[in-house]
């Protein structure tokens, strides 16, 4: 494709769906029966079309962002497709408001969209645009809140699927109930499947140091949100007592919440949120200050974009595989023998399946 010498962003459609879960995920704090997702299309004046969506987790919080999306549209039409210089644009128009919560996922989808319509501009992947090549990056696979046997059967299944972790979720009434899933898993899966744990911010700092010291000897990667994601101090207290190392930084709003929680110590990993860190540019900036304090990088959610991030961050570690929005994408990403391959993929690899678009719309 000819490129022209400064492209403009012509519009922004936005679009609701709800995609069903099947089976539901069932974590420590609720279950999550469902996709809740807004469809992004940035069109720029030369035609290409970039594409992201945000996933807002809850149905009654769907249809508000979607609005305000729309409402942002107009802020974007016909600046020059340059994601770095927009996402400071609009973070000086919300600096009153902030930029967390429904303002910041919208903020990072149109982010995401204004990086993936400029490589695809270019013609190439993402990670190419973003001066990195395309590698095959190592997953591995969740499993829910589901008990000692159905953990041990998912994980199995994983397993032999050829991914080479898996995560649970814990959190159970005793930390025996969290011993037998973690014991029933590596039963499971053997000595060769690396498996961690996610609390989902279950716990208080106090019980939290107490159960983690009794799971420190289960040979397990990490700890993951065993106390509420903001409170530094309780990870950090956590963290200094066990020798597993505590993973966090999925629900953390931007790159100056993860500053706020190096300085204070509370973690040895750093899992962002490509939405809720503030889309391609916002990770950016998280993946060089996991590379300054030597701290690996994992992913949270959003595999197809999240491949290729990794692949450019120097700390990037394991991508965190899902198939929650697969039905409503053209190509879903590609994995094999446990690794997310985005060989040949051009933008980010988010485009969409319209048939499926169509039967999900709200």
């Amino acid at each position: 494709m000819t490129v022209s010498a400064a492209p403009t962003v012509r519009e922004l459609h936005v679009r609701p769906v709800a995609v069903p879960l099947d089976p539901p995920h069932r974590t420590a704090s609720g279950v999550i029966q469902e996709s809740p997702l807004v469809l992004l299309d940035v069109v720029t004046d030369d035609g290409s079309v970039g594409h992201a969506m945000v996933f807002t987790y809850t149905r009654p919080a769907l249809l508000p962002t979607a609005e305000l999306l729309r409402n942002l549209a107009p802020l974007l039409a016909d600046e020059p497709l340059a994601p770095v210089e927009l996402a400071q644009k609009l973070a000086r128009r919300f600096r009153l408001l902030g930029t967390q919560g429904l303002v910041g996922m919208a903020l990072a989808g149109i982010d995401m969209a204004l990086w993936d319509a400029l490589a695809r501009c270019h013609g190439v992947s993402l990670a190419r645009l973003l001066g990195g090549v395309e590698k095959r990056v190592p997953a591995y696979g969740a499993v829910g809140y589901d008990g000692e046997r159905e953990s041990a059967r998912v994980a199995e299944s994983w397993a032999k699927r050829g991914f080479r972790g898996v995560k649970a979720k814990v959190g159970y009434p005793s930390v025996a109930e969290d011993l037998a899933v973690v014991r029933a898993m590596r039963s499971a899966v053997g000595d060769d499947v690396a498996l961690m744990v996610d609390f989902n911010q279950s716990l208080d700092p106090v019980n939290a140091e107490t159960r983690l010291r009794a799971l420190d000897d289960a040979g397990l990667g990490w700890f993951e949100e065993p106390v509420l994601a903001h409170d530094h101090a309780g990870h950090a207290r956590v963290a200094a007592a066990v020798k597993t190392p505590v993973q966090a930084g999925e629900n953390w709003w931007g790159p100056l919440d993860f500053r706020h929680a190096l300085e204070a110590r509370a973690v040895d990993r750093l899992m962002p949120d490509v939405m809720k860190v503030g889309g391609v540019t916002g990770w950016q900036a998280v993946a060089a200050l996991a590379a300054t304090h030597g701290l690996p990088l994992t992913s949270h959610l959003w595999p197809e974009l999240s491949t290729q991030l990794l692949c450019v961050s120097p700390t990037g570690d394991w991508l965190e595989y899902c198939d929650w929005w697969n039905p409503v994408l053209a190509e879903p990403l590609a994995v094999k023998d446990g690794l997310a391959d985005p060989a040949g993929v051009i933008g980010s690899g988010v485009a969409w399946n319209e048939a499926a678009v169509a039967r999900f719309l709200v």
